[in-house]
């Protein structure tokens, strides 16, 4: 990437062209953007993660921006058009919009109004009527009127001018201006389609100022344009835009010029506005895709790091009603040790059967599912155990039957049934939920905004990188992790992620990182990438737990030495760091950034970022919709967030919204500056409307 991009990246980011640049080398070295983030600080000045994804986005959109004007040359030199000037002038294009203006004109096109009239040698008198100074335009239309009416020809030169027109850079550049000034977007019901679009009737007559419409409205009526419900059109806020486009072609006082009036008109209606309708339609519809994506990372992200209760033995229910509730029994470390159904909601046989499964694998937490027969048995549960030392948790089923059908829930149980996978799950879930939820395709977690209906490619692509995110951050302990969660590892693919399992069943656990060089397929860049994210619990060597990145051991065996202690007595032991002075380090090898991380790590190595599990339980006093009243105080789960608000789990199997409004007695402009996913919150009942399922709810002075 030359440093004229590095350059134009550094100021659409507000960056210094050094850093910028720095990131750019070392994504051509292969780094990833977690590896960057956490290990290469000095290079880049300490930029985080989000702003090194920012600018992985702008170097890959000019790089696709390079491929297209890639395209557009070779089609230049196929035509016969190619010169040097035209290179020129590509090579300082830097947006697509301005190339797609510049390539409008030598376009290969189909067969058009103008190319008809062209074959009809109408070209000349379109070239005599645009420089408006003919007198007798009837007249002189009369000697190309070959086989066909004056009329007609005279139609057929105003085509040619109103493509002359269309294609014209500043023309476009007018129009598109005053679309950017301000446009209105229009959404009207197709005919006949009201029943079966009942969902869209919000917008079955709206008008909005498209800047200003939110993400959610913008994507709901492109839905209901796809379901062929809704007709959208986009129109500038400025009525005059076509007379000041008129303006810029019409300069005759002749008879003549009125046609030149009439092909500026036309060029507009049925080419130009078209034509950068569609291109505001496409960037806004980019733009809410940006926004809706952007809501389902920070959601996902929250799930994924959501806290995890750790290695303890775990009694998981997937509830039901009609054929029981699915119920397994999971070591410490996530193995299967038994299986039952249980009728806790439809019969009275089960009390035996579940106090021998307590009593039988000395189980020390409860998991439930959220779904069909939660709240009833959860009920049942709590009161088995309430003189027990068993905590009792409420996990989130989304996505557990995804992974129950899945080649992997195959691949982990080949001889359970899914209902017994779905119970696994749950049970993993409330384990370690990081771990679990890595299995399932992050699109059927339940955390989005429109996800199936925006860009999918950056969609999947968006949503991988913060599950490659969540598992860095956290890191991985490589002798009991799968390789569904070791392939997220910085610089580690799947294939390399069965070797390190391969290798791990084969000559059994990990005792050190630099064992790790002894996987197949791992080489020294990969283990450069991967090592300071892997982790190993009771290893040789301590900082192996530890974010310390082997490549700085060095450094802290170097500190213990400056103050005579050993590493090992160094490491968690504030009193002794505190005699560190980490300028004594600083070398061209290492700077403050990475000292102060180690010494950081140093203080709490291997500390789980993600918290511990909290136990939450709802109202007793609602089970259903129909058990609410307006004004009752409850507490509630975050199960969803988007622009518009919160979504909240009462218990009543049905979701109420918290509107943005409502979120708090401040102004609110991102909910997730109030709230987050899994959050514990108390909230007030404002509405309720059983017939349509909708529950409004507040958390003001609640």
């Amino acid at each position: 990437m030359n440093d004229i991009i590095i350059d134009k990246i550094a100021q659409i980011l507000d960056l210094k062209f050094e850093a910028v640049q720095a990131v750019n080398k070392l994504f051509q070295k292969d780094a990833t953007i977690p590896f960057i983030a956490r290990y290469r600080k000095e290079a880049t000045g300490g930029l985080d993660e989000v702003v090194i994804e920012n600018i992985k986005k702008e170097l890959d959109g000019f790089t696709e921006l390079n491929k297209r004007k890639e395209t557009v040359i070779k089609t230049l030199k196929e035509i016969g058009k190619y010169t040097d000037q035209l290179q020129l002038k590509i090579d300082n294009i830097w947006d697509s919009a301005t190339l797609e203006d510049f390539y409008l004109p030598y376009k290969p096109k189909k067969s058009t109004k103008a190319s008809v009239a062209r074959s009809k040698g109408l070209e000349p008198l379109a070239k005599i009527i645009m420089a408006q100074n003919e007198l007798n335009i009837e007249g002189r239309a009369q000697s190309f009127a070959n086989g066909i009416t004056v009329d007609d020809a005279l139609e057929g030169a105003r085509h040619i001018i109103a493509e002359w027109v269309s294609e014209n850079r500043k023309a476009r550049n007018h129009v598109r201006h005053e679309f950017e000034k301000g446009t209105i977007i229009f959404s009207k019901l197709v005919k006949n389609k009201d029943k079966e679009g009942s969902n869209f009737s919000d917008y079955f007559d709206f008008k909005d100022r498209l800047q200003r419409c939110p993400s959610h409205r913008i994507m709901a009526m492109f839905r209901g344009e796809k379901e062929g419900v809704l007709r959208l059109s986009l129109d500038p806020v400025n009525e005059n835009t076509l007379e000041t486009l008129e303006e810029l072609f019409v300069h005759g006082v002749y008879d003549v010029s009125d046609h030149v009036r009439l092909a500026v008109r036309d060029a507009y209606k049925r080419l130009i506005k078209p034509s950068i309708e569609t291109e505001f339609k496409k960037r806004f519809k980019e733009k809410a895709d940006v926004e809706c994506i952007k809501i389902f990372e920070q959601n996902l992200k929250q799930l994924l790091l959501a806290a995890p209760v750790g290695e303890k033995i775990v009694l998981a229910i997937d509830p039901g009603f009609r054929t029981g509730c699915k119920t397994v029994v999971l070591d410490a470390k996530g193995n299967l040790k038994a299986k039952a159904t249980l009728h806790f909601t439809t019969g009275n046989q089960y009390e035996k059967p579940f106090n021998e499964l307590l009593e039988k694998h000395k189980v020390e937490v409860i998991a439930i599912g959220d779904g069909t027969a939660s709240r009833e048995t959860e009920t049942k549960v709590r009161s088995l155990v309430k003189n027990k030392e068993i905590e009792v948790y409420v996990i989130s089923e989304a996505g557990a039957s995804i992974y129950s059908g899945s080649e992997v829930a195959r691949e982990e149980f080949p001889n359970e049934d899914i209902t017994v996978r779905g119970a696994i799950s749950i049970g993993r879930r409330l384990m370690d939920p990081l771990s679990e939820l890595v299995k399932i395709d992050p699109k059927s977690i339940g955390v989005g905004q429109y996800q199936y209906d925006v860009n999918q490619k950056q969609l999947r692509l968006s949503l991988d990188r913060v599950v490659e995110s969540a598992v860095n951050e956290v890191g991985v302990n490589i002798n009991v992790a799968s390789k569904y969660l070791l392939k997220y590892v910085s610089g580690i693919s799947l294939k390399t992620a069965e070797n390190i399992v391969r290798h791990r069943k084969k000559r059994g656990k990990f005792k050190s990182r630099k064992e790790l060089l002894d996987v197949d397929g791992l080489g020294s860049k990969t283990y450069e990438l991967s090592a300071g994210f892997m982790r190993i619990k009771k290893g040789e060597n301590p900082l192996d737990d530890s974010a310390v990145h082997p490549e700085s051991y060095y450094v802290v065996q170097a500190m213990a030495k400056k103050i005579g202690e050993s590493t090992h007595s160094m490491i968690g032991n504030a009193t002794l760091l505190e005699r560190i002075k980490k300028e004594d380090f600083v070398s061209d090898k290492i700077g403050l950034y990475t000292l102060n991380d180690i010494l950081k790590e140093l203080k709490r190595p291997g500390v789980d970022p993600r918290g511990k599990a909290e136990i939450f339980k709802f109202d007793d006093r609602v089970k259903q919709i129909e058990d609410l009243q307006v004004g009752m105080k409850l507490p509630g789960l975050v199960t969803n967030i988007t622009k518009f608000g919160a979504f909240v789990d009462i218990g009543v199997k049905q979701d109420g919204l918290v509107h943005v409004s409502q979120l708090s007695n401040q102004y609110v402009k991102d909910p997730l500056d109030v709230v987050k996913l899994r959050d514990h919150v108390w909230v007030k009942v404002l509405d309720v409307d059983i017939r349509r399922s909708r529950i409004n709810l507040s958390m003001k002075q609640v």
